[in-house]
């Protein structure tokens, strides 16, 4: 294989996977956290892998 044929195939894969995801749920602009929520006083969720447990 040469690097056009394996980039082809990597750029078809990567592109089927967000048309899987696209499809499967539509993105909610209107449920989504925002980009970058820097003072927006929106807190954060999720958690941080270094933290001491409570």
């Amino acid at each position: 294989m040469n690097r056009r044929v394996t980039a082809l195939a990597a750029m078809a894969l990567l592109a089927s996977l967000i048309l899987l995801d696209l499809r499967l749920t539509m993105p909610n602009p209107y449920a989504a956290p925002p980009l970058l929520a820097l003072g927006s006083g929106v807190a954060q969720s999720g958690g941080f892998c270094a933290a001491l447990p409570d």
